[in-house]
Formats: C-alpha cells, structure tokens, sequence
C-alpha cells in the first residue's frame, strides 16, 4: 500500500523520528529551526491527525503526561509517493526529472553508476522470470 500525502509539516516531522527514532512532542519541536519552529501545539494537534488518519506514526509508549511517537512509514516509502506524485505531474515521464538534476548539478556521477546498477540488476530479474 503506497505512503499517504504528506504536507510539508508532516514531512518535517517524519524526518525527525526517521533521524531520531522515538521522540515526544517537545523533542520533535526542538528539531526545527529556532527561527521559524512552529508552536507545540501545532506539532501536537499534526501528531495526533496523522497517527488517526494517516496512520504513519503511532504512540509508542508514555511517560509521565508525555507521549512518545514513532513512524509507521519509512522514509524510502514515503518518498516513492513524493516521486510518484511528481512523475504524475509531468505525464509519467522522468526525463524533465532527470534533465532538470544534470542541469543544476545535483546529479553526479556515482548517482548515475548506482542508476545503472540497479538498471542491470533490474534486468537480470525480469530475465529470471
């Protein structure tokens, strides 16, 4: 089952607990910049929306009037939605992607020799089967 959208907050959160494992509020607060960290209740209130709806992170435990959280999801799931998303977006097509990364530099050869691995080790599985 694919990851569900993630906001931007949400998305933020999630790198917290995929960088920290388990957290509470207040710790996944703290991992915003000071400069434009949103309030704890709004960490609080996104926590408890998507652990009921979106069912990507769950109350792991409870200590004192603290609950600590975990992710459900994990990071490479929740990005294969993004890119997946993404490539809707373009027509399924992932040359303007791909085009766009070798422009602005972001694409570096050890990127495209581990493309090309997985390509041939893709390949040999379809010939498996």
């Amino acid at each position: 089952m694919p990851a569900p959208k993630l906001t931007r907050l949400e998305l933020q959160i999630m790198e917290a607990l995929w960088s920290n494992g388990m957290c509470s509020i207040r710790e996944i607060q703290e991992t915003f910049p000071a400069r434009n960290r949103p309030a704890y209740t709004t960490i609080q209130a996104t926590l408890y929306r998507i652990e009921s709806k979106k069912k990507i992170v769950r109350r792991a435990k409870r200590i004192g009037n603290a609950d600590i959280f975990e992710a459900t999801i994990s990071r490479e799931d929740a990005q294969g939605t993004l890119i997946d998303d993404l490539l809707a977006l373009l027509g399924g097509r992932a040359k303007p992607v791909m085009a766009h990364f070798v422009k602005s530099g972001k694409l570096t050869l050890q990127d495209v020799k581990e493309a090309e691995k997985m390509l041939r080790e893709l390949a040999r599985k379809d010939k498996a089967q």
